[in-house]
């Protein structure tokens, strides 16, 4: 679900893509904070992609918790 990236940072596995992993990882992270409504980009409320600790890099985010 998870690599480290050479900055030492945890990178998704999953892409920009994978929507229900996304929001599976969410729904059992005790961090997950919801991001603003405008930088809200997946359907489920609850996702990794609509979190306020996650940042996107060019092919995935990386989380910040």
């Amino acid at each position: 679900m998870w690599n480290t990236n050479p900055k030492n940072q945890r990178e998704f596995k999953g892409g920009k893509e994978d929507w229900e992993l996304a929001a599976r990882l969410a729904q059992e992270c005790p961090h997950f904070k919801p991001d603003d409504e405008d930088e809200m980009v997946a359907d489920e409320a609850v996702s990794c992609y609509n979190c306020l600790y996650r940042r996107w890099t060019i092919k995935t985010f990386i989380c910040c918790k």
